[in-house]
């Protein structure tokens, strides 16, 4: 990428500049905030997208914000991405599917960096982390919303800072537009501590960013992100832990329900039948996909775990598929990347099970804590949708309506999507034998060695048994460490059905 100020041979000779309509959409929006900065520091893909280069998008303009010192809001420089929503309106990036709808995948990205004594330039490097970000929803098709959270591990700046997280919200400033494409949103990223995203993940992001914003150091109304920040929310001021987070945990429980994830589960109550059996599935294979219909319900079940309803449910398994559905130009974050070649869904029976084995890596596995108790214990339902294919996992409490797992047949799967359904005490049982997982001890370790954790967990329904077996092993190695977690798994029940 290159940094360059944007001209036009049509400027130079004093004609009407021809902007493509929907990045002249979004320039318009821009000016309104900067009128007195018509023409921006712009970093810019070499090779466009479109012509085969690696970078989705096209321009990121920097702007210099000079805040609101009326509000103490502080100075800082803007960042504006253009690409994920369709600038051209030939097909060369972007299906153009009418003007009603979103624009590209309906939104572009912005981010608020405090701006350092002395700067007279933006720093670049947050054009880079806007272009990671769009080459991971281009490459998956799934789109952002306010309130997600990015677990990137890193400081974003690729320094020492404790800036190592992402939320997303809506920009305080810029607004939704309409273009000729459709509409355009812009969601601003936040820079947040590992501590401040775990907040989100146990309780929602919306309640962490509200927070935040009234935390000047932590960003303050408009949720500027400094780099420098050394401390947390939580450090800065102990009271919201207890009385604001861990309060509206207790009573509200999670809002997060789904992730993306590396999660397996295998049926061990008899041996599969064949290589395409959906049972048996384990890291670098490539399990039966979802059907349309599969794919559409786990969706949902994520969408409506956003919903505070009073009764949670899943969505119904139609047995009948509409040949008229138009299929969708985009897809939300679980929908299948194919649906070619599958076995019918109505041909797809739904299978009780025994017993079942699943298999986290370590970040999944620490978010079963959240799982449970933000998530169960207030009678709702959470989804593990696995990034290796189209593997899920929802685990459902007695209260969500619509569910094919049942208190008479618990653990039931259809196709590769395993339903499994857990009582209070069960779960409070399960959270019990969950306690190691909040070692940092063992997250450091990973870190240092290179090594991967993998969660093990085998659940009989016949005895109601739950077993965790922690194993490490080498990133590069995990279908070895998959083995040796289920081996331990199988060794450990043989010998607790003993009593």
């Amino acid at each position: 990428m290159d940094e360059v100020r944007p001209t036009s041979v049509a400027q130079a000779h004093g004609l009407v500049p021809l902007f493509p309509p929907g990045l002249q959409a979004i320039y318009g929006e821009c000016r309104r905030l900067y009128p007195e900065q018509a023409n921006p520091l712009q970093v810019t893909a070499i090779v466009k997208y479109w012509l085969g280069g690696p970078d989705p998008l096209d321009y990121i303009s920097m702007y210099r914000n000079t805040g609101c010192p009326a509000q103490d809001i502080q100075e800082h420089w803007h960042y504006v991405s253009f690409g994920l929503s369709d600038l051209y309106g030939d097909n060369r990036v972007h299906e153009f599917t009418g003007a009603e709808g979103p624009s590209g995948f309906g939104f572009e990205l912005t981010f608020r960096l405090k701006r350092e004594a002395g700067e007279t330039a933006p720093p670049t490097w947050p054009a880079e982390l806007m272009q990671g970000l769009a080459r991971y929803v281009f490459q998956s098709e799934n789109t952002f919303c306010s309130g997600d959270h990015v677990s990137w591990h890193s400081p974003l700046d690729n320094s020492e800072s404790r800036i190592q997280h992402m939320l997303l919200t809506e920009d305080p400033q810029m607004q939704p537009i309409q273009t000729p494409f459709g509409t355009v949103s812009f969601l601003q990223i936040v820079g947040v501590c590992t501590e401040e995203l775990q907040a989100a993940q146990q309780w929602n992001g919306q309640g962490i960013l509200e927070l935040m914003r009234g935390v000047r150091v932590a960003g303050g109304p408009w949720l500027i992100t400094d780099m420098r920040r050394g401390e947390t929310i939580f450090d800065i001021d102990p009271h919201l832990q207890q009385e604001r987070v861990d309060q509206g945990i207790e009573t509200e429980g999670s809002n997060l329900s789904g992730v993306s994830a590396k999660c397996v589960w295998d049926d061990l109550s008899r041996p599969p039948e064949d290589e395409e059996d959906s049972r048996s599935i384990c890291i670098g294979s490539q399990p039966r996909r979802l059907s349309d219909k599969d794919t559409e319900q786990i969706r949902e079940t994520l969408r409506k775990g956003l919903e505070f309803n009073s009764k949670a449910a899943l969505p119904p398994i139609n047995s009948q598929r509409q040949s008229h559905e138009k299929p969708q130009s985009r897809k939300d974050s679980l929908e299948s990347e194919s649906s070619a070649a599958i076995v019918p869904h109505e041909l797809i029976r739904t299978r009780q099970l025994e017993s079942v084995h699943l298999k986290f890596n370590q970040e999944s596995g620490t978010l079963l804590p959240l799982c449970l108790r933000g998530r169960l214990l207030h009678g709702r339902h959470f989804t593990y949708k696995s990034i290796n294919g189209d593997t899920a996992i929802t685990f459902v409490s007695t209260g969500v309506e619509g569910a094919f797992a049942t208190e008479e047949h618990p653990y039931a799967a259809h196709g590769p999507w395993l339903q499994i359904l857990l009582t209070e005490e069960f779960v409070e049982q399960m959270l019990g034998d969950l306690q190691e997982l909040h070692s940092r001890e063992e997250v450091s370790l990973t870190k240092k060695t290179g090594f991967e954790l993998l969660f093990s967990f085998w659940i009989c329904s016949t005895a109601c048994l739950f077993y965790l077996v922690c194993s490490f092993c080498c990133i590069d190695k995990i279908t070895k460490g998959v083995q040796l977690a289920r081996k331990e798994a199988e060794d450990l029940c043989a010998t607790r059905l003993c009593f």
